[in-house]
């Protein structure tokens, strides 16, 4: 289903995820062996180098990169916004235990490609493991710098397809294809969601073409490198002007 486009990708991403909610967190940290709360700590103080204020956090599903950003010294509130209530409903779970957090998170329902902030209102915006899942993936990171002030960052953080060059490819492709979909199916009881997400990566730009969409959008010093055996990519830039 990682072809479908526009209104009906949208529809069929927001079941998934409502499907697979409960189990979420459980498989991202089987997923990556517990590594994708290391690189969202790394692209919260990423974001954070730049001028200070509020931060976003696109797609901020059940709220771990939100709660990362609102504990960089140079943030002062972080804004999660998630197209799914059932997301937003664990995020504010977890804001009320972590009571540090306190008045520095707030959790908002909304559309990434319909952002519902003023322009210039952040001083930066993040995105993880959302993009892929965008019935436009251009159109979001282009209202994700509408909103970002000028000279404020935009990090990513996004699965890529697998190059075909490297040598831990096959490797990862088996594990992909036939390892995830297996697993995600035994403990989510929703293998087709976890059939999707290898699916969802191959059709994703390379990392190479990403970066030429930033600078499309409007974002300057787009660099980017390439984490969990090349599987992942971290993107940041700066907006322009």
């Amino acid at each position: 289903m990682a072809h479908l486009q526009g209104e009906a990708r949208r529809e069929y991403v927001a079941r998934m995820f409502t499907r697979i909610a409960g189990r979420y967190d459980l498989m991202n940290s089987i997923m990556t062996l517990g590594l994708h709360r290391r690189w969202r700590r790394e692209v919260a103080v990423l974001a954070s180098r730049g001028p200070g204020g509020l931060a976003l956090d696109v797609a901020a599903g059940t709220g771990d990169l939100t709660l990362e950003l609102s504990t960089q010294r140079n943030i002062t509130r972080a804004v999660g916004l998630d197209l799914l209530p059932v997301m937003l409903q664990r995020a504010r779970s977890k804001a009320r235990t972590q009571r540090e957090h306190g008045g520095q998170v707030r959790l908002v329902a909304g559309d990434a490609l319909h952002l519902p902030f003023p322009d210039n209102t952040f001083a930066c915006a993040t995105c993880a493991f959302g993009l892929r899942n965008m019935p436009g993936v251009r159109d979001a990171l282009a209202e994700m710098v509408r909103v970002v002030r000028p000279g404020g960052t935009v990090v990513t953080l996004e699965i890529v397809p697998l190059d075909p060059k490297h040598s831990t490819t096959p490797f990862l492709r088996f594990y992909f294809r036939q390892v995830i979909p297996r697993l995600g199916g035994f403990i989510s009881g929703d293998r087709e969601a976890y059939t999707y997400l290898p699916e969802s990566a191959d059709r994703f730009p390379t990392p190479d073409r990403l970066a030429a969409m930033m600078e499309d959008v409007g974002l300057v010093g787009v660099a980017y490198k390439c984490i969990g055996l090349r599987m992942v990519a971290i993107h940041r830039a700066v907006k322009a002007g």
